[in-house]
């Protein structure tokens, strides 16, 4: 769902809800707002004039290291979604506070960072959301956390599907554990992974692919992906000749390559994010040789601008070998009129196109908005309520949808992508029932 996933241990779990908990954090100084972007089409009016005063809207994802790039991306797209709203609701202003969960020294998301952000929305009395995270692991700290404050908690990129589900890669308290008061705080507006990892073996198998080869990462996200498209491939008639797990932190994979190469795999399927081995395994698959007889394919968490630069002097090598998938349509593909004009919006705003995922944070902006607006006052309980009872949502930029029972969207969409000339070019979207062409 772009960043390493590590997992969290449920006794570090206890342990940082233990200290935190016992804390009393000082809230984030809010980041400064973005200038007005154009207004789209379907874009509401404002609500009020705010001068009821102020309810924050906290975020909470790396800005920093590799995930420079999704960051700041997201958190763009969520201030234009505030913006588009009106940027006011139930008469008071809506102010977002912008919170990093990485690591100054490693660059990738640190659970005690995490679990301290969230407190930090706890203790403001202004607080009433929590837009995060972006890995599942990082999650797994915080919903907790949150739900015993009945603060809602709205992700635009985790995609481990325990995290709202049950499914046989989870844990058997998952994801009962993340619910200790018992209510559903949690909520997403992208699909989980268990439908991508299936998407992606049955676009594999539409490919023509026979043979596989999956690696992972041993984190919460890359595992987990890189089982199910093996549970899924093996069922789409792909004959699976390998698993192997990695840890990041080893970026010389030649060895395991080459048995890769030797086992006659015509697909590498990686379950990786940019800061975990994804950009070297492709590499070193270029220096040995392996494409275009056997070529990659990864998950969303590679699908990022990184991705091209960390593989850097492979770039060439890579070149239509290098298959992505991502849980949503990309930003130039969304087919109604306010998806065009937050394209078109972001892109005359900002000088660049949004990442993918600055879709689901824009549609995330605006369902904000809208919860509290139909919760009708500055109250944490009632606006969890207004989330969890969204139905038909059309304010946003994709198909009208609603959470079901666990928190999850009744609908979405799936990309594949071919690497191309250094782009990510957009060949079809995929389902886990697609029918091949």
């Amino acid at each position: 769902m772009y960043t390493s996933k590590r997992v969290v241990p449920l006794f570090s779990l206890l342990l940082i809800l233990v200290v935190i908990l016992s804390a009393c954090g000082q809230a984030a100084t809010p980041a400064p707002a973005a200038p007005a972007a154009t207004e789209p089409p379907a874009a509401a009016p404002a609500a009020a004039s705010g001068d009821k005063g102020v309810i924050k809207i906290y975020t909470s994802w790396p800005m920093q290291g590799a995930m420079i790039p999704e960051g700041t991306a997201m958190k763009r797209a969520v201030d234009m979604a505030v913006e588009d709203a009106g940027g006011t609701a139930v008469g008071y202003k809506l102010e977002i506070v912008n919170l990093d969960d990485a690591s100054p020294a490693t660059g990738s998301w640190d659970g005690t960072i995490e679990a301290e952000n969230a407190q930090k929305c706890i203790n403001d009395p202004d607080c009433m959301v929590y837009l995060g995270t972006y890995n599942s692991g990082a999650a797994k700290v915080s919903i907790p956390i949150l739900n015993q404050a009945d603060i809602a908690m709205i992700t635009p990129a985790n995609t481990s599907p325990c995290l709202t589900k049950k499914n046989p890669a989870c844990q058997e308290n998952e994801p009962a554990i993340y619910r200790p008061s018992g209510k559903i705080n949690y909520f997403r507006t992208n699909p989980a992974d268990d439908l991508q990892g299936q998407a992606a073996a049955k676009w594999a198998s539409c490919l023509g692919f026979k043979k596989a080869f999956v690696l992972d990462d041993r984190q919460l996200y890359g595992k987990g992906l890189a089982d199910i498209f093996e549970s899924a491939a093996k069922t789409n008639g792909i004959e699976i000749v390998g698993h192997e797990g990695v840890e990041s932190t080893n970026i010389d994979f030649r060895s395991l390559l080459t048995k890769v190469k030797a086992s006659g795999a015509e697909l590498v399927y990686g379950g990786f994010v940019i800061d975990s081995g994804g950009p070297q395994v492709i590499q070193q698959m270029a220096a040995l040789g392996m494409f275009p007889a056997t070529k990659f394919m990864g998950p969303d968490g590679l699908y990022s601008p990184g991705l091209m630069e960390a593989i850097g002097g492979a770039i060439d090598q890579a070149n239509e070998n290098v298959y992505i998938t991502f849980t949503g349509l990309p930003p130039d593909q969304l087919p109604s009129e306010a998806g065009k004009a937050f394209y078109q919006n972001y892109k005359a705003k900002y000088g660049e196109d949004p990442i993918g995922f600055a879709t689901y944070a824009y549609q995330v902006g605006r369902l904000v908005a809208d919860a509290i607006n139909r919760a009708g006052e500055k109250d944490r309980a009632k606006i969890l309520d207004a989330v969890r009872n969204t139905k038909d949502f059309d304010k946003g930029i994709a198909d009208p949808f609603s959470f079901d029972e666990n928190g999850d969207p009744t609908i979405f969409s799936m990309s594949g992508f071919i690497v191309r000339n250094g782009n990510f070019d957009f060949r079809e979207v995929i389902k886990p029932d697609m029918t091949c062409k």
